[in-house]
């Protein structure tokens, strides 16, 4: 919830238990003092609003906050995870903090991905979702257009990849401006959307695990790149971005809730 305040989304409206406006005052102090109507609603309510099992006993209605694709190759990013047809909302808002907490500028949700203001990939993400620039609902192959044009390398995190990370030539590519492209949890990248990369890479697997969840397999693949193009961040959280102009459509109110971002 702190998240969304502090980032610069347009927070129209919040929602709170009386137990929670105890916990909380300080937000919902925040909250009155812009302006913003808060409803004080039992912890049944709650629970129908939030959608979980546990609500933390606040919840925001907030703009959408996702942007063109346009908007997040001026200026070129330098580290970006396109999220090809990757359907489950828990994993991806993980890779979505992933990407946050390695310092990528960018997360683009292509093709059938899950919709990233969905309950669970909202709270997956734990206020990334405010971070760092989303696009959502973008043609895979537009993304990957964008991004070359842009100046990056495509590179598809591919399990069956003859080359790894532990290729130390892989990783000296990877200290170039990269996209890393990730797929489905249960199917990985088809070979027809491996094509469209410069170069599929696969994560090394020592052990006896047939291969790691799409979550952790990006946690490595991220940080591989952070770690080779040395980025750093050196004043702490990222600002969070809003902007007015936004790429997904469907919702008429263009509005999606925030159930409990502050813990």
């Amino acid at each position: 919830m702190a998240e969304a305040f502090g980032s610069g989304a347009r927070v129209t409206d919040l929602f709170v238990t009386v137990p929670a406006s105890g916990r909380h005052a300080d937000l919902v102090a925040i909250a009155d003092g812009a302006g913003v109507p808060v409803h004080v609603v039992s912890g049944e309510v709650m629970g129908e609003l939030a959608q979980t099992v546990t609500p933390q006993g606040l919840l925001a209605v907030c703009g959408f906050v996702d942007v063109p694709l346009r908007a997040i190759t001026r200026p070129a990013p330098a580290l970006v995870a396109l999220l090809a047809n990757v359907r489950d909302p828990g994993n991806a808002g993980t890779v979505l903090r992933t990407a946050d907490a390695a310092g990528a500028q960018a997360v683009v949700f292509a093709d059938a991905s899950v919709d990233p203001y969905n309950g669970k990939c909202v709270r997956a993400s734990a206020g990334s979702l405010f971070h760092l620039p989303v696009v959502a609902g973008s043609r895979l192959e537009d993304a990957i257009t964008a991004m070359r044009e842009a100046g990056l390398r495509i590179v598809a995190a591919d399990g069956r990849a003859s080359s790894s990370l532990d290729d130390p030539d892989v990783l000296a590519r990877l200290s170039e401006p990269t996209a890393w492209m990730f797929g489905n949890e249960a199917w990985g990248l088809p070979p027809g959307l491996v094509a469209l990369a410069d170069e599929p890479v696969a994560v090394p697997i020592y052990g006896r695990a047939e291969s790691l969840n799409l979550a952790a397999a990006a946690a490595v693949c991220l940080y591989a790149s952070a770690r080779a193009q040395g980025i750093r961040r050196v004043t702490g959280r990222p600002t969070g971005v809003a902007s007015s102009e936004h790429a997904a459509s469907g919702l008429p109110q263009r509005e999606f809730t925030s159930p409990g971002l502050s813990e």
